[in-house]
């Protein structure tokens, strides 16, 4: 894969604001491992690999098991996620799809019984942000593994 063009280089003062409102996310209740799963869940959806491989390495830092990794995109049917968990994949998955109708009532129901609106909302602010980051990804090829050293990413040992 050769990347198109660099939009940091290019459009530095929006891809620093989307970093910022990356650094952001991080400071509310969320916890990390949600944040990852969430993250690599709608990567895989987009078909962005610059930030399936950017989020599984993030992950593994953090301490994630390598099963649970594998399974992100089997969910529904794993054993591996909690309730609290399998509730934020379904909100990442419905709104990174966006069905014609909307979100189903239903779902949003559900997914109430596990997030507070604060951390619903929060939680909703982090499918948009990874689902603007794939896109400049997807559209400009950017190269898996391309800013591991920077990141720091290359002490996940995973190649």
């Amino acid at each position: 894969m050769t990347q198109r063009l660099n939009y940091f280089q290019q459009s530095p003062e929006l891809s620093r604001k989307l970093g910022e409102l990356g650094e952001l996310l991080h400071k509310t209740t969320l916890e990390a491992p949600i944040r990852e799963l969430v993250e690599i869940r709608a990567s895989q959806i987009n078909g962005c690999a610059f930030c399936v491989d950017m989020h599984v390495k993030m992950a593994k830092l953090h301490g994630e098991r390598e099963l649970r990794l594998h399974h992100v995109a089997i969910w529904r049917e794993s054993p591996l996620f909690s309730p609290r968990e399998r509730a934020a994949l379904a909100w990442a998955e419905v709104l990174t799809r966006l069905p014609a109708d909307g979100v189903p009532d239903d779902l949003y129901e559900h997914v109430l019984e596990h997030y507070s609106a604060q951390e619903l909302s929060d939680l909703t602010f982090l499918v948009g942000l990874i689902n603007s980051w794939n896109r400049l990804s997807v559209a400009f090829r950017s190269v898996p593994g391309s800013l591991d050293r920077l990141f720091g990413l290359d002490k996940a040992n995973l190649e």
